[in-house]
């Protein structure tokens, strides 16, 4: 798809077009290529609408009711930050009484459609022409929102941000263009150093227009975190998306928060202030709780398993691993809480025997700190992936104080 295709797919027709298509079915594709064809489409606009339909199928999940409503390209949507987490973002701004925000590197335009909805002109940029001219196809609703074809390191700070309420939103590219992995992706990069426009660069924006906020990896570091800054590590449904770091005005609690969002509940959010200040471990594989509690990944990730051993009474079942022991019964509302029936020091021979004696024949392996193939545990515990008619069991493997131990759970 080229720049002049993203055009008329943005016109009335090409609108119309779009709209005329049934729900995506793979195998309605040629049949319907083939008939809007003979009804006079370009062939080329066919192609790209019919790309579009089976995207905005996919979009579904990112973007519910509101997929049907943009274009997209196949990596952008990828990127796309989702409807829930891009309304996180645009509140930010919007809360800053922010007037224009420039959208440096803005993909598709998905956060930079929140930002406008919520009455905030944005000014987006991309690198590439194509995906530049789909977001600001997606801006169309809001004519004073527009975006165009740029690089980032192009922006110039105005002279007197606060007075004139600007903002600036960054997404550095992490991915590798020209390179993809094994399954047919574009590469991704980890490391801060690596992202482009550079860390730096961010740096120096932030430094010239106080209102800034950049969408990074989960994979920052906590020593990265500038002084003054707040870095949110967010997850959704126990994934965790993105770490966000917001400067100035935009930064609700400096240093390291996590935000969960979940399908229909409200979001729940945590911070240094909530931790203790150094987690307690478990000493002895035989003090082990009545209770464990699994921290959402964010909280993890953001380092913030003090508020988890705080809000138990716990303790961590050996540094660095996350998972929680403890006797008291608490709902967390950043952590899911599972009752321990059983714990046994970890061998294969161990457990296949207490499998046995208990009739199991479906089981649900999770570990942390043991390396071990799912598959190949399972061929020597000779148990498969599907429940027969027997028992089922959840089992956690992971370190207690040092020792590998197999924990028997149940989700409570």
């Amino acid at each position: 798809m080229d720049v002049g295709t993203v055009r008329a797919l943005g016109t009335p027709d090409g609108q119309a077009l779009l709209r005329s298509l049934p729900p995506y079915d793979e195998t309605s594709v040629i049949g319907l290529q083939d008939r809007l064809r003979r009804d006079g489409h370009p062939p080329d606009l066919v192609a790209a609408a019919l790309t579009q339909q089976r995207l905005r199928a996919r979009a579904v999940a990112k973007f519910g009711e509101f997929a049907s409503d943009m274009l997209y390209t196949p990596d952008g949507l990828e990127q796309a930050s989702r409807l829930e987490v891009a309304a996180t973002h645009a509140g930010r701004f919007y809360n800053a009484s922010l007037a224009t925000v420039h959208d440096l590197g803005c993909g598709i335009g998905s956060d930079a459609v929140a930002m406008s909805a919520l009455g905030v002109t944005v000014r987006g940029v991309d690198i590439d022409p194509v995906t530049a001219a789909v977001a600001d196809s997606n801006l169309r609703p809001w004519p004073d929102s527009r975006a165009r074809e740029g690089m980032a390191e192009e922006f110039e700070a105005p002279r007197d941000p606060l007075r004139s309420r600007v903002g600036v939103w960054l997404d550095p590219a992490r991915r590798v263009p020209g390179h993809t992995g094994r399954h047919g992706r574009i590469k991704r990069v980890f490391r801060l150093d690596e992202i482009r426009p550079t860390w730096e660069f961010v740096l120096q924006v932030a430094t010239a227009v106080p209102a800034t906020g950049a969408k990074l990896s989960p994979s920052m570091p906590h020593d990265a975190v500038p002084l003054g800054a707040e870095a949110q590590w967010t997850s959704f449904g126990g994934e965790v998306l993105e770490c966000a770091v917001w400067w100035g005005p935009l930064a609700y609690t400096p240093g390291r928060t996590a935000r969960i969002l979940m399908p229909h509940a409200s979001p729940v959010e945590v911070d240094e202030r909530m931790c203790e200040p150094d987690p307690p471990v478990v000493e002895s594989p035989t003090s082990i709780g009545a209770w464990l509690y699994e921290p959402d990944r964010a909280v993890t990730q953001a380092g913030l398993l003090g508020a988890v051993t705080a809000a138990t009474l716990g303790s961590e079942v050996e540094r660095g691993l996350g998972y929680v022991l403890s006797d008291a019964e608490v709902d967390v509302p950043f952590a899911r809480r599972y009752a321990v029936l059983e714990s046994m020091p970890f061998t294969v021979r161990t457990l296949r025997a207490w499998l046995a004696q208990h009739g199991v024949t479906g089981l649900t392996i999770k570990k942390r700190g043991v390396r071990l193939d799912d598959d190949e545990l399972r061929r020597e515990l000779r148990i498969g992936r599907k429940a027969g008619d027997g028992a089922q069991a959840t089992v956690i493997l992971t370190r207690v104080a040092g020792r590998q131990t197999v924990l028997v759970v149940e989700p409570a």
